[in-house]
C-alpha cells in the first residue's frame, strides 16, 4: 500500500479521535456520587487512549484532573431552592447528570430533615440548565432513571408526565437526553426532534452474573428466562437470545376494580409455559419497587423445581425495604439479586449477602466520549457482539 494512503489514515483515526469541544459535568446533589464515579472512568479511557497515541498529548483540556464542573443546589428553611454554578461553562459540552431516585440525599425544611423526592431531584436539574445560561455549546442531560417513567402513557384522565418532563427539557435548550432501559422507550415520541439515547446494561449484567456465579450454563438444557408480566418480554426476548435459552413469562392476573397504593392489586401470577425443573431461572424486570412480583414469581419457580433461581433488574428502588427478600433469601427462594448502581443503592441493600452490584460508569463514560467527538454510539446501544465474544472466551459457547 502506498505509504501515504497508510499516514492518510492514520490521521483520519487522529482527527476522529479529537474531541470537538471541552467537556464539563454539571451534577445535581442527587447525582454526585454517580458523576464522580463517572468522571474517573473517563479520565481512565483517555489516559488509556493517550498512551496509545501520543499525539493526543499535545490536544488542550484531553484529559483534566476532573471534567466536573463546581456547583451547588442550596435550599432555603421552607423547602425553596435555587443552583449556583462557580465556574465558566461557556463554550463547554455540558453533561448534566441527575439521579431523579437518590432519597440518600436529605435537607432542612422547617426545621425538619426530610429525604428529597424525585420532583425536587428533577427542579434541581432544571435548575442547573437554568443557571448555565446557554452559555455552553450543547446541552446534554444524563438521567439513567427517566424521571416518571413509569408514568409513559395515559390511561383515562390523568397526567403524561414523563412526556411532559422531556418537553421541559428540550425547551430549555437541552439537544440530547440519555438514560438507561427506559420503562417504555417510546415516550421519545414526545420529543420527536432531539436525541434520546437508551441504553441498556445487558452486558455488565451478563458479565456479572458470569464472574459471580462459576457453575451458570447457557443453552435450553440449562437456562430458562423469566419476564415477570408480558409487558418485559421484549427485554427478556434480547437475553433468551443471547443466551440461547428459553424464553417464558408470567401473566399478572388483576383487580380492575380497585386502586391501592396507585397501583391495581395483582390476585395471581399466571405461568405461560416453558419446562423449569433442575433448570436456572434467570428473572429479568426492569426494576424492583415494592418487589411483590419478583418474590412470587421467584417463589412460583422454586416450586417448579427451579435448580436456581436469579434476578436481574436495571434499577433497584425497594421502595418498601429489604426485610422480606432477606426473608425470602433465607427460605432459598432465590440466589441472588443482580441490579446495576445507575440510582440510589442505600448501604442496608448494598450489604445484602445476595445483593450484587453491577457498576455502569463505565458505559456511561464511554457514551459521554463517544458523543462529544461526534463518534456514533450505535456499539453502545447493541452489545451483541460483546455478549457472544463473551460467552466463548468463558467457555460457555463454542468458537465457530
Amino acid at each position: 500500500m502506498d505509504p501515504a494512503i497508510d499516514i492518510s489514515f492514520e490521521m483520519s483515526q487522529f482527527f476522529q479521535l479529537i474531541p470537538k469541544m471541552q467537556i464539563g459535568i454539571l451534577a445535581t446533589p442527587g447525582g454526585l456520587e454517580l458523576a464522580k464515579k463517572i468522571d474517573r472512568r473517563l479520565i481512565e479511557q483517555r489516559l488509556s487512549l493517550q498512551n496509545k497515541i501520543p499525539e493526543l498529548k499535545k490536544l488542550p483540556n484531553f484529559i483534566q484532573n476532573t471534567f466536573i464542573i463546581d456547583s451547588t443546589n442550596p435550599r432555603f428553611n421552607n423547602g425553596e431552592g435555587k443552583a449556583r454554578i462557580h465556574e465558566t461553562v461557556r463554550g463547554y459540552d455540558l453533561y448534566f447528570i441527575a439521579d431523579v431516585n437518590n432519597w440518600g440525599i436529605s435537607y432542612t425544611r422547617n426545621n425538619s430533615v426530610v429525604a428529597m423526592a424525585p420532583d425536587e431531584h428533577f427542579q434541581d436539574l432544571k435548575r442547573l440548565i437554568a443557571a448555565s445560561r446557554g452559555l455552553g455549546a450543547r446541552m446534554n442531560v444524563i438521567m439513567p432513571l427517566l424521571y416518571e417513567s413509569r408514568q409513559h402513557k395515559i390511561n383515562g384522565r390523568e397526567s403524561l408526565d414523563c412526556a411532559i418532563a422531556l418537553q421541559e427539557l428540550v425547551n430549555m435548550g437541552v439537544q440530547n437526553i440519555m438514560t438507561i432501559d427506559a420503562h417504555n422507550a417510546h415516550v421519545q415520541n414526545a420529543i420527536p426532534g432531539h436525541a434520546f439515547e437508551n441504553l441498556h446494561a445487558n452486558y455488565q449484567m451478563i458479565k456479572a452474573l458470569i464472574n459471580s456465579e462459576s457453575d451458570f450454563k447457557v443453552g435450553p438444557e440449562n437456562l430458562i428466562i423469566v419476564s415477570p408480566d408480558l409487558g418485559g418480554l421484549e427485554r427478556c426476548r434480547y437475553y433468551a437470545e443471547q443466551l440461547q435459552a428459553e424464553l417464558t413469562a408470567f401473566y399478572k392476573l388483576r383487580d380492575m376494580t380497585k386502586v391501592i397504593n396507585g397501583r391495581t392489586p395483582i390476585i395471581e401470577h399466571k405461568f405461560l409455559g416453558g419446562h423449569i425443573r433442575n433448570k436456572i431461572a434467570l428473572v429479568v424486570d426492569d426494576m424492583i419497587a415494592s418487589g411483590d412480583s419478583v418474590l412470587e414469581v421467584a417463589k412460583a419457580v422454586k416450586r417448579m423445581g427451579a435448580r436456581k433461581t436469579y434476578i436481574s433488574c436495571s434499577f433497584s428502588l425497594f421502595t418498601e425495604g429489604i426485610s422480606r427478600f432477606n426473608a425470602a433469601y433465607k427460605k432459598g427462594l432465590f440466589n441472588a439479586v443482580f441490579s446495576t448502581n445507575a440510582t440510589y443503592i442505600p448501604p442496608d441493600l448494598a450489604a445484602a449477602p445476595w445483593f450484587k452490584q453491577v457498576d455502569i460508569s463505565r458505559l456511561i463514560a464511554l457514551y459521554i466520549d463517544a458523543f462529544n467527538r461526534n463518534e456514533s454510539v450505535g456499539k453502545l446501544l447493541d452489545n451483541s457482539m460483546k455478549i457472544r465474544r463473551l460467552l466463548i472466551e468463558r467457555g460457555l459457547l463454542p468458537n465457530e
